[in-house]
């Protein structure tokens, strides 16, 4: 291995990995190094329109298999956006290859198989990291750091979250997101694995102690043999009374909203997953005042706006961005980051109790 840069193959060519193909070329210390598809020639045409607009700092080789990527020794770290019902052979041969993992999100079908995957990794002694890309913001880092440390709005009692985009006819019977077999969480495997993930990074990685779960719509993709949650909401309750709901849906329009109440003001996010266009990313902090005197009633509003120097999206510090900086990180001083496998396992705990509770009827499930 290179002493200053981390070599990533592909598995696969997903909308998302162009994402991060751009954001391992600014980390300065990774390149791509290798891509494989489904065919040689598939894997070059993805290279060849990546490289176009962002070209890698060495060569990038097409392979025709998984397994003859895998097996290279001049290969550090796999990405793989696989979809989730394909994912899990991938990520325990990488492992078992000794190659480090970054894979999408939700991260399997079931908590079980995260644990065989994060094993795998633990025993290889690889790097496992879900892609979350906001956890690794600066914002993010910052409010957890607060809420942590400072308590600016005194004890969280409640936190509500939601990710939502409309999608069209043609996505709800043809994008895979609505298939059952490659990924039979739907919205709450795509979505609801944010805010599950936000209330995770509020609450200092505290697990709930139940949670309930309900479709409010299903979609069937064309090709799909079953049914997967379109609408969903969930909700969580903590031993010390907080308690977190959250809403995702391919339905309703375009939202990622979220808001951390506490017992002396708020906090209010309008972009907690994808930031707006912008060279900041920003956060307001609320503390309204009823003030009453007789007959005279007024509702004071005194808001803080918050802000970091961070760019949303496709520059040096953008979150994408440091997220395979500190996955590289870890890969050349072969240290470990053992918080990302536990907030992988977590939240798909979380999800997997959802899923419960809604095959159950809605009920309140304990984890």
């Amino acid at each position: 291995m290179s002493e200053s840069i981390c070599r990533w193959g592909f598995l696969g060519s997903a909308a998302i990995s162009r994402k991060v193909w751009k954001a391992i070329r600014y980390s300065g210390n990774g390149r791509v190094a290798a891509v494989a598809s489904r065919s040689a020639v598939r894997a070059q045409a993805y290279i060849d329109t990546c490289s176009a607009e962002v070209p890698q700092t060495g060569p990038v080789t097409a392979f025709e298999s998984y397994e003859a990527l895998i097996a290279r020794d001049d290969i550090d770290a796999v990405y793989i956006p696989l979809p989730t019902g394909l994912r899990k052979p991938w990520v325990i041969a990488a492992a078992k290859a000794g190659k480090h993992v970054l894979c999408e999100k939700p991260a399997a079908v079931h908590a079980d198989d995260v644990r065989e995957m994060i094993d795998a990794c633990q025993s290889a002694g690889v790097q496992f990291m879900d892609g979350v890309m906001f956890d690794h913001s600066a914002r993010m880092n910052e409010l957890h750091r607060q809420l942590r440390d400072e308590s600016p709005i005194g004890t969280v009692r409640r936190i509500q979250s939601h990710f939502s985009f409309p999608g069209d006819n043609s996505f709800q019977k043809s994008n895979i997101r609505t298939d059952a077999g490659l990924e039979p969480h739907g919205a709450l495997g795509d979505l609801g694995w944010y805010c599950i993930r936000l209330t995770l990074r509020a609450t200092n990685l505290e697990m709930p102690t139940s949670v309930r779960g309900q479709t409010l719509t299903a979609l069937k993709g064309a090709d799909s043999d079953g049914e997967v949650p379109g609408e969903f909401t969930g909700e969580m309750k903590f031993s010390s009374g907080l308690t977190s709901s959250f809403y995702c849906s391919f339905l309703s329009s375009n939202q990622q909203t979220a808001t951390i109440s506490g017992d002396q003001g708020y906090i209010q996010l309008n972009d907690f997953v994808l930031p707006f266009y912008s060279g900041e990313s920003s956060w307001t902090k609320n503390h309204h005042v009823l003030e009453i005197d007789n007959c005279r009633w007024n509702f004071s509003q005194h808001a803080e706006r918050k802000s970091v120097a961070e760019f949303a999206s496709g520059e040096r510090n953008s979150q994408e961005v440091n997220m395979v900086r500190r996955f590289a990180e870890a890969v050349l001083s072969k240290t470990i980051d053992p918080m990302f496998p536990e907030l992988t396992l977590k939240t798909q705990t979380i999800l997997d109790g959802c899923r419960r509770s809604d095959a159950g009827g809605g009920n309140w499930i304990d984890l």
